[in-house]
């Protein structure tokens, strides 16, 4: 190699002095490894790309005419050494010069100004004739450029032709539009920026078509039809998946674009996949199926106009085993680094490893054009992963792979890819194709030798895997090489020794990787590598060190536990937490298992990466539980743990929409609408509904507006708050459990104008129950607008689907008061349509909408409900039904109204069966019972009790009158009830709480059978006596039961008003008063205070003002009252009085202060006896909240709120929030504080309409609690303003 110095004269050093203290350095000298001409080349391309500055310009022009005339251009030859170590130093002083320019830059006080800069650019754009195309552009700069626009370098003038052009500039964004386009504007446009610090410009090329091609301005519709479901296959068979589009509109000669793919990934025609379009139906076909064919499939179907896609899943099941027991065949067999010897064939574990687990995989290979097998291991490896060697150059192979387990070997897996035995860049070199022939490379060299030169040492060896099985090494060529090609030998050292051992003698390799088998596991190796030619073996590289032979890739570990919801019918949704521990991961096998079998069958066979799948194929309503494993090249994961069992069946979704959006009343600012449910409910019962409008005026649409937040539980709804004589349109959702369905179709244009009419309208909700060959039950809602009387009856019309509007005939002469009605008499298969009128007592209104048509044809399998009186003579209704689905549900009704009332029912529910049991069968029971079996094809039936048919009332004992309850002397209570007919044999048991109670110490009984009458009597009423008292009686198989509930306010008024009685028969035994204290005027104007005590008036004088004693004097005995607090007498004062009111003794004290705390005493003495009550006023006081809380806060939507409530109770409350009278608990959004124990707080943070609603700060003590509420109300300014609007 040749190295040219250039070597600057004395002049030059001066020159580069100068420069270097101006800051200005224009040119550096260098070293350059090539010729003389090379030199000049590089010299002259430098000058032509350097900018033409005016300092720049001087000093280059200087430095070059210099330059000429004192160049002396040396040819020297330099060691290695010699050359990187002025190579460091050029490097050194090129950064000190940068260095410095950066400084002197920091230092400019114009270092803030910069020339213009485009930051978006504007871009060149194709359109049609007669379009507008805009360009636009993004230019920064300082001080703001200037924009000027250019058409093939001519000055657009905007103002002078507005007509046809627009320049706007808004915030450094600037933008040139071209209107009406014609041939003639095509062109190349520049934007140019300039300011005082420079100019900068940008083109872009406009292009104007003013050809025709058909589908120009045509927007295209695609529509998939005709789909392909989930599919399933087998290993060797073939499948074919369709789907029909439609393109509207036709074009003639226009095609879409038709793309499949696999897992987002785009499917090629092979051998094994054929694809078709003929024009209306794509179709993909899957030859001779295998594991990796399964995946999601997409149909993608591309036109100018968009896209439209469809997808589902195809699951390609193993082929039967030849041996029980062994495993099924792997998967996914690649090659990879493949090299002139030496290939890595990868592959991925089967998802079943059969009766046993996989001991290892054995790997074969085929050379392309022969038949002939070969093994490449000759002991089965765990790894997915085995470095093939021992390849021909410039040959073709494929590999396959079986599995082993002790029961024997798989079938091999699908072949791989056809791989060549060559060098990478070989390979790159014809992937590539030939080069043009201006890039190619010239190199520029000495006179090679024609002698062979010994080749250099390797570099970088480095163990890129080790197993137990195997180590691969992967080195980088030698530099020094000659001509010649190379080759290696690889040699091996066990740690703690010297000696070098050679590992291929027989043959060195061409490919720099290796893999070396038959290590010692567990022992430690150093590796290092020799290159060898024709010249002799280079010298050895530098060892890899100590390299431990065994696993480096471990077990991932198990997944989390799997969570199973329900899809649909066949299908369930499975998600799990991905494995903690895991490298290189390949995927996870999902089983299953039905609950009680205990056999695990794969959900997939090929592994999948996400953690949620999608389990196809389940029984329906049969229970699984489902578990995940995870791969990598090391092996399968343990199981996760089994996930809870889920039956299949399908999920609740939203349901359809509704239907038939109709008018029914009309005043001058409202509207009363209806409209018929959805046929499909998702599952789940509708919740509610909503409604939107939308104005409609000269045929233009508004936007549509909510009407309601509330859902709605009726099919009508009164539109309030609109405008008289505009038209509006509406459309309604429904909503279940799922959420909200679609919009239903809006319904015409209607006018918000007041109806005259006096007559109904038209009856609603139309739908038909029982089915059968001769009969079948329509049933109809009334129509929301009753005119000007209310509804009185309906009458229901029918006519023979086929026939025409003369076919209508009444069904019945008299108006039917009910709002359903059975249809007899009808003719079996044929098919009857249906209406309604509804009837007022001005006349006849409009009729429904038609229902049906409804083919009279009893279900195959359909049942009649029967009635069934078992031995203890329970009566019950039974309805059978084999065609149930996961959610269907028996609902029974009474003349077809739901039954809330369970006190008389009984509802019992089995599998295909629903008995409704008779609690008390009576009179009021005599009705028709009907059951409904939901999320089925309308199966229901009916039963009639009548008085003269089954006869239930015989099994049911009669009473006169219910259970009663009265209060007698003592505060004894008594109940009791009179029973109409009876035996001798009758028994009554007395049950209080569901539990059979006996005469004793708290309960007498009696039951008189002459009279019938029934009692239970307690000498009181004590806290444990809440609840229900109820008579069972038994006849025979007649049966009867009474009862009295007993709870709430109603008991506690009774159980006060009996220890009033009994507290007063106690009190009139002894000495009492008969009439209370009273005063009187006598005629002198004296007051005389007197009272009756046992037929004897007793005399009080007050002596004293404000004694603390009052004393009752008769000629033999008195009574004293005291008022004593620590042991001592109070006396009476200003601010303490005590006196006597009616039946009460009351001591007042006013402006209690300290001093007044302690226990206060009554003593009340007759001579004989005395009474002694206490009350503790020791400064203890019940919970309270005293203040801080307002009755109403109104607050602006996404403000906070914070509030505070003063408590006060001793001791110190416990404080706790309700919201809706739920306990409220605090969060990031809502913080709840208790503070000095005084003072509690709420603190919400950006309030939303959610947060509206009744708060309640709740205190308690041991002493009492108390409950401080507000009103939250959360109001949004813009709704506000909307609802005005539309007031207005």
């Amino acid at each position: 190699m040749l190295f040219l110095y250039l070597e600057p004269s004395e002049w030059e050093k001066a020159a580069y002095a100068r420069c270097f203290s101006l800051k200005l350095i224009s040119r550096c000298f260098g070293l350059f490894c090539c010729s003389h001409d090379v030199v000049r080349g590089l010299m002259e391309s430098q000058e032509e790309a350097t900018e033409e500055g005016i300092n720049y310009v001087a000093m280059r022009n200087l430095f070059v005419r210099e330059a000429k005339e004192a160049l002396d251009v040396k040819v020297v030859k330099k060691s290695r050494s010699t050359h990187i170590r002025e190579s460091v130093e050029r490097m050194e002083f090129s950064r000190t010069m940068d260095e410095w320019t950066e400084f002197r830059k920091k230092m400019n006080p114009d270092s803030l100004t910069h020339p213009p800069e485009f930051v978006i650019k504007p871009r060149g754009q194709t359109v049609w004739e007669g379009k507008t195309v805009k360009l636009h552009c993004t230019v920064a700069g300082w001080p703001k450029p200037r924009i000027a626009w250019y058409k093939n370098n001519v000055l657009i003038d905007a103002k002078a032709h507005p007509e046809k052009y627009t320049v706007e500039s808004n915030y450094n964004m600037h933008s040139l539009e071209i209107k009406n386009c014609d041939f003639l504007d095509t062109a190349q446009y520049h934007a140019s920026a300039l300011n005082v610090k420079g100019e900068a410009s940008c083109v872009a090329t406009i292009v104007i078509k003013n050809g025709f091609c058909p589908e120009h301005g045509v927007t295209f519709r695609t529509s998939i039809i005709d789909k392909f479901e989930v599919a399933f296959g087998r290993e060797g068979e073939t499948l074919s998946l369709g789907c029909t589009v439609i393109i509207y509109p036709t074009v003639k000669k226009y095609q879409p674009e038709v793309i499949w793919y696999r897992d987002s990934v785009p499917i090629k025609p092979s051998k094994w996949v054929h694809t078709h379009w003929s024009g209306e139906r794509a179709t993909l076909t899957l030859v001779h199926l295998n594991k990796e064919d399964e995946g999601m499939y997409t149909l993608r179907v591309n036109t100018k106009s968009g896209f439209d896609t469809y997808s589902a899943y195809v699951f390609v099941r193993d082929a039967d085993v030849e041996v029980e027991g062994v495993p099924v065949a792997p998967l996914d067999v690649w090659c990879h680094d493949a090299n002139k010897d030496y290939v890595v064939v990868t592959w991925k574990q089967p998802a079943v490893e059969g009766s046993s687990p996989i001991l290892g995989y054995y790997i074969d290979r085929c050379e392309v054009g022969t038949h002939h097998w070969a093994q490449c291991n000759d002991t089965p490896v765990k790894y997915t992963r085995f470095p093939v060697t021992g390849l021909v150059e410039g040959r073709s192979y494929i590999f396959r792979v079986t599995a082993l387990n002790k029961f024997g070997v798989s079938r091999p897996s699908r072949v791989s890819e056809a791989v060549v035995a060559m060098d990478p860049s070989d390979r790159a070199r014809l992937r590539a194709g030939p080069s043009a022939p201006w890039t190619g490379m010239i190199k520029f060299t000495e006179e090679d030798s024609t002698d062979s030169v010994v080749p250099g040492e390797p570099s970088d060896v480095v163990v890129t895997e080790a197993t137990k099985s195997y180590v691969v090494l992967a080195w980088k060529p030698p530099v020094q090489r000659g001509h010649e090609g190379v080759m290696y030998y690889i040699e091996k050292c066990i740690s703690g020794t010297d000696t070098w051992q050679r590992v291929n003698t027989g043959m060195p390799v061409k490919s720099p990787r290796f893999a070396l088998f038959d290590l010692a596991e567990d022992k430690s190796y150093s590796f290092r590598v020799r290159c060898c030619n024709s010249a002799g073996v280079g010298e050895p590289s530098v060892s890899t060190g100590d390299i431990t032979v065994g696993d480096k890739l471990d077990l991932p570990s198990a997944p989390g536990s799997p969570v199973a919801t329900r899809n649909t019918d066949t299908s369930v949704v499975v998600s799990w937490a991905a494995s903690k521990e895991v490298r290189h991961l390949v995927g996870y096998y999902i089983e299953c298992s039905i609950v009680g079998t205990d056999v695990w069958m794969p959900c997939n066979n090929k592994p999948v990466k996400q953690t949620r799948f999608v389990c196809h194929g389940l029984t329906t309503e049969a229970n699984y539980v489902f578990r995940v494993k995870a791969v990598n090249a090391a092996g399968y994961s343990q199981s996760s743990p089994d996930s809870d069992a889920v039956v299949v069946k399908a999920a609740i979704s939203v349901p359809g929409k509704p239907t038939g959006v109709t008018l029914v009343e009309a005043v001058k600012d409202y509207m009363i609408l209806a409209w018929t449910e959805a046929a499909n409910n998702g599952g789940a019962d509708v919740r509610g509904y909503f409604v939107d409008y939308r104005t409609v005026k000269g045929g233009i649409v508004g936007k549509w507006h909510e009407m309601n937040h509330k859902a709605l539980t009726t099919t009508s709804y009164k539109a309030e708050n609109l405008k008289e004589n505009v038209f509006y349109q509406f459309q309604v959702r429904a909503m279940n459990m799922a959420g909200v369905s679609k919009a239903s179709l809006p319904s015409a244009p209607l006018l918000c104008k007041e109806w005259t009419l006096t007559v109904p309208g038209a009856p609603v909700g139309l739908h038909v129950l029982e089915v059968r060959d001769n009969s079948v039950v329509v049933l109809w809602e009334p129509p929301v607008f009753d005119g000007r009387t209310p509804v009185n009856g309906y009458y229901l019309d029918l006519k023979v689907a086929s026939s025409g509007e003369a076919g209508w005939k009444a069904v019945h002469e008299k108006a039917n008061k009910m709002k359903y009605m059975k249809v007899a008499g009808l003719k079996g298969g044929t098919s009857y349509v249906f209406r309604v009128r509804a009837q007022n007592l001005v006349g006849v209104g409009k009729t429904s909408a038609v229902l049906g048509p409804i083919q009279a044809q009893t279900r195959p399998g359909t049942k009649e409900i029967y009635v069934d009186v078992d031995d203890d003579g329970i009566i019950s209704m039974i309805f059978e039904c084999s065609e149930m689905t996961g959610d269907s549900e028996f609902v029974w009704s009474k003349n077809y109204k739901a039954i809330t009332d369970t006190s008389r029912l009984t509802i019992v529910n089995e599998k295909g069966k629903s008995r409704a049991i008779f609690n008390n069968p009576s009179l009021e029971d005599l009705g028709t019972f009907s059951c409904v079996v939901t999320n089925t094809d309308g199966i229901s039936s009916s039963y009639t009790l009548t008085e003269e048919g089954e006869s239930i009332i015989s099994l049911v004992i009669p009473f006169k009158n219910e259970m009663a309850i009265e209060l007698l002397e003592k505060g004894r209570v008594r109940l009791w009830t009179q029973v109409e007919k009876w035996t001798a044999d009758c028994q009554v048991d007395y049950v209080f709480n569901d539990v059979i109670v006996s005469a004793g110490q708290k309960y007498s009984m009696k039951f008189d059978k002459s009279t019938g009458i029934i009692e239970m009597f307690m000498d009181s009423l004590e806290v444990t006596d809440e609840g229900t008292f109820t008579f069972n009686l038994v006849d025979g198989k007649a049966k009867g039961t009474t009862s009295l509930v007993l709870i709430g306010d109603e008991f506690r008024e009774l159980q006060k008003k009996s220890e009033f009685e009994r507290a007063e028969w106690i009190r009139k035994q002894g000495p009492h008063f008969v009439e209370y204290l009273g005063f009187a005027v006598t005629q002198e104007c004296d007051v005389l205070l007197k009272c009756k005590v046992r037929q004897v008036i007793y005399y009080k004088n007050l002596v004293g003002v404000g004694a603390s004693q009052m004393m009752l004097k008769n000629k033999t005995e008195k009574t004293l009252i005291y008022f004593n607090i620590r042991d001592a007498k109070i006396a009476a004062s200003e601010r303490v009085k005590s006196g006597v009111t009616g039946e009460q003794l009351w001591l007042k004290i006013n402006e209690p202060t300290e001093k007044d705390k302690g226990k206060y005493t009554i003593d009340i003495f007759d001579g004989k006896d005395g009474v002694k009550r206490f009350f503790d006023l020791t400064g203890k006081d019940r919970a309270r909240v005293v203040g801080g809380l307002p009755d109403v806060v109104a607050i602006q939507e996404g403000k906070s709120l914070n509030l505070t409530g003063n408590v006060w109770g001793e001791p110190v409350p416990e404080v706790s929030w309700s919201k809706n009278d739920k306990e409220l608990l605090p969060d990031d959004h809502i913080k709840l504080k208790f503070e000095h124990g005084k003072f509690a707080s709420i603190t919400i943070a950006a309030v939303t309409t959610a947060d509206s609603g009744k708060y309640a700060l709740l205190v308690k003590n041991k002493f009492g609690t108390e409950a401080g509420e507000f009103t939250v109300s959360v109001y949004n300014p813009e709704d506000e303003e909307k609802e005005e609007e539309k007031k207005d």
